[in-house]
């Protein structure tokens, strides 16, 4: 794919310099960029099947998806966007700024916009810098305080096509707010997307940022998501992954600044043929920082989750704490768990740790509940609801756990029919 293929709707002239010169950055990463393979280390245990020319660039956006139940569980909300097939078609202000990428003034919003998740990190980040067409960014302004969440709903409509939202959220300093970013599209579409999503949590701020990765079944998605925290600062991030033929997830985490923390807490479900493939980078850079990641999967049927998480720990990052587990659940024989935890040390002063398990739901919990009268396969939806309760619970914004407890309780469900069909 080139960009002699852009839409025609895009009018590249317009661009601001500084996302022209964003843009051909991209394009030279592009022109030298290849397909990603096995062989690659940050592409381990998956041989995808597909490449960007098998999809066609997205058109200019029509018709937006309906509503949605992740949607109306959030309820009042402080502002966002929509964005459908890459392009902006909706703004809410609310409590915050929004602008779309083309109309952010010259200044230090506008640098940070294509910063932190750089085009040379594979064909797919290449291509977003290359191709998108303006996408968006959300500043939380200094010392403010959001209540209700920011949501983000990010569609993927066009049969056949690629698109490439990218979106950079700023908070502030000493603000705080929640931002919800949520991917979904049309039903029964074969499709691509390639989100960037980059997150800068300034100085001093709070900030808690939730992903819900809710596609159907046929699209792919290969995301790449980077934070990076300043002095002080407090990040949270939840992860929810339930859709998508192929979906990955590339999380690049930096804890730049001085005493600041970020905790991710997120949880997976594949069924099907589904694969989902996350990739976590976390890099602890600045002096006293703290990092907690934990995350919970499951797969049936013939489904593989891969998680491969890599922790470096800098020489300057003194007094660091850190730590990152992975749990899953086999539910089938035909499915399976690639999950790799990796530490890198470059000082003597910290406190570190990582863990990974995989296997089938406990025999011992399982008696136990049908010896007090379960059958066996309600039995067994009790206790993956309960192996998920743990994250669900404690997701910063609570109207999204009813409905992925939901998803995950209708997938298993429908594994253990076609388990015993």
């Amino acid at each position: 794919m080139s960009l002699a293929s852009f839409p025609a709707t895009m009018s590249i002239d317009d661009e601001p310099v500084w996302l022209a010169a964003l843009r051909d950055r991209g394009r030279q990463a592009l022109a030298s960029a290849a397909v990603p393979g096995p062989k690659d280390e940050d592409w381990k245990y998956v041989d995808i099947d597909f490449g960007l020319d098998d999809f066609r660039p997205a058109p200019e956006p029509s018709g937006a998806l309906g509503g949605d139940e992740y949607l109306e569980a959030l309820g009042e909300r402080s502002g966002g966007l929509t964005m459908v097939d890459g392009a902006v078609v909706d703004v809410e202000a609310g409590e915050i700024e929004v602008h779309r990428a083309a109309d952010v003034p010259d200044g230090r919003v506008a640098s940070l916009y294509g910063s932190m998740a750089t085009p040379d990190v594979d064909v797919f980040a290449a291509a977003n810098h290359a191709m998108a067409p303006p996408g968006a960014v959300v500043t939380i302004p200094a010392r403010r305080v959001v209540s209700a969440p920011v949501v983000v709903d990010i569609q993927a409509v066009a049969a056949g096509s690629v698109s490439f939202p990218h979106l950079t959220v700023v908070a502030g300093p000493d603000s705080e707010a929640s931002v919800v970013v949520l991917y979904r599209s049309a039903p029964g579409e074969e499709l691509l997307v390639s989100p960037i999503l980059e997150t800068l949590v300034d100085r001093g701020a709070r900030l808690s940022i939730s992903v819900v990765q809710n596609l159907s079944e046929p699209a792919r998605m290969v995301a790449h998501h980077q934070y990076v925290t300043e002095r002080d600062s407090t990040l949270r991030i939840g992860e929810v992954g339930l859709g998508g033929l192929y979906a990955r997830q590339r999380l690049g985490i930096s804890l730049a600044g001085s005493g600041s923390s970020v905790q991710m807490g997120g949880i997976y479900f594949g069924d099907g043929a589904q694969v989902l493939d996350y990739r976590i980078h976390v890099a602890h850079r600045g002096p006293r920082t703290t990092s907690d990641i934990f995350l919970k999967g499951a797969v049936a049927d013939n489904a593989r989750a891969v998680w491969t998480g890599l922790m470096r720990i800098e020489k300057g990052a003194v007094g660091t704490s850190a730590f990152e587990t992975n749990r899953n659940l086999v539910l089938s024989d035909g499915a399976k768990v690639n999950s790799v935890p990796n530490l890198e040390i470059l000082t003597d002063d910290l406190q570190c740790g990582h863990g990974s398990s995989s296997g089938p739901l406990d025999e011992q919990q399982l008696y136990y509940l049908m010896s007090r009268g379960l059958p066996r396969n309600p039995a067994e939806r009790l206790l993956v609801r309960g192996f998920f309760n743990e994250i669900l619970s404690g997701l910063t914004v609570p109207g999204l756990a009813a409905p992925s407890r939901r998803a995950v309780a209708a997938k298993f469900a429908g594994a253990q029919q076609r388990a015993a069909s």
